[in-house]
């Protein structure tokens, strides 16, 4: 067996994504140790349980003691305490990553609360399913699904390329671009899609009790996939839509514009608008599949999300 890439990981954090890296990270040999911290006894006891780790610990500080590789895997709101939380105990040479879905704001809440001499990789692997907690995490979430890395200019090429040789031994395949512009096509990709499906659920949600009860009843396959999406994380995606508001805001200006379009075309009866709208879809679609990420998410038994 080939040696681990890192002696000692701590996954600060072990909900759906951190539990999943922790199965990763056995299953492959990636971690002489794994050291595991989360504020809450009860998720950690889960975890313990689990046996997701090597230590367990409530004190962060405690967890990162002597580890080479840090990820951050709590909700982005607890990023900056965290941080502060860590300093004293990061070793020199030790990179610090984190997971989470919005990166201008990791390095923002990350980077001013790191000493000298360690290394800030952030990353985003663009995976998971709508359940949350350490029981849902599994090994395979990331095969087959994209971790998109979005170190500084002068971050070390060594550190980089140790937390990128990582996901790939997870699985998963690295593409590295700058914060912002991670935020801004993820704002289209998921945010806006999260936001919409949140926002038509509690529509309905919001129907007379009659009406409500025949949506569910009746629900059709596009509902049945907007009410999957609307059941993820809601801690994780309020943080989400804070922390990445002007891409969002900025996405949703558009979509609105668009959506008036759409409305007026109905209203003028103009299906020659709406067939155009709809065959240029069709061929993202067709374009999706040909870039292989149609995959869809699966659960740990085996079952399509």
């Amino acid at each position: 067996m080939n040696a681990p890439l890192f002696n000692r990981v701590a996954l600060i954090g072990i909900g759906l994504i951190g539990s999943s890296l922790a199965r990763a990270l056995k299953l492959h040999g990636l971690a002489g140790h794994i050291a595991i911290s989360t504020r809450r006894a009860e998720t950690l006891a889960t975890a313990e349980k689990l046996d997701l780790g090597d230590s367990y610990d409530l004190d962060a500080a405690s967890a990162v003691k002597d580890a080479d590789l840090v990820i951050i895997c709590t909700p982005m709101g607890a990023y900056e305490a965290v941080a502060k939380s860590i300093h004293d105990a990061l070793k020199p040479g030790a990179i610090v990553s984190d997971v989470g879905s919005v990166k201008a704001s990791a390095v923002r809440d990350i980077a001013p609360h790191l000493p000298q001499g360690v290394h800030l990789v952030p990353g985003h692997p663009i995976a998971g399913t709508e359940h949350s907690g350490p029981e849902a995490g599994y090994a395979d979430l990331f095969p087959d699904h994209w971790c998109i890395l979005t170190p500084g200019p002068d971050t070390q090429t060594e550190a980089v390329d140790k937390v990128a040789a990582l996901w790939k031994a997870c699985g998963a395949k690295v593409e590295i671009m700058t914060p912002e512009h991670h935020d801004r096509v993820l704002g289209i990709t998921s945010h806006l899609p999260h936001l919409i499906a949140y926002t038509i659920v509690d529509t309905a949600d919001q129907l007379e009790d009659d009406t409500k009860k025949e949506v569910i009843k009746f629900s059709a396959s596009g509902f049945r996939d907007f009410t999957r999406i609307a059941a993820s994380d809601p801690v994780m995606w309020r943080d989400v839509f804070l922390n990445n508001r002007d891409a969002v805001l900025e996405i949703l200006g558009r979509f609105t514009e668009d959506l008036t379009a759409m409305q007026r075309a109905i209203r003028k009866g103009d299906g020659d608008a709406l067939e155009e709208v709809f065959t240029r879809t069709r061929a993202i679609r067709r374009s999706i599949i040909d870039a292989k990420q149609h995959v869809p998410d699966i659960k740990p038994d085996g079952q399509d999300t």
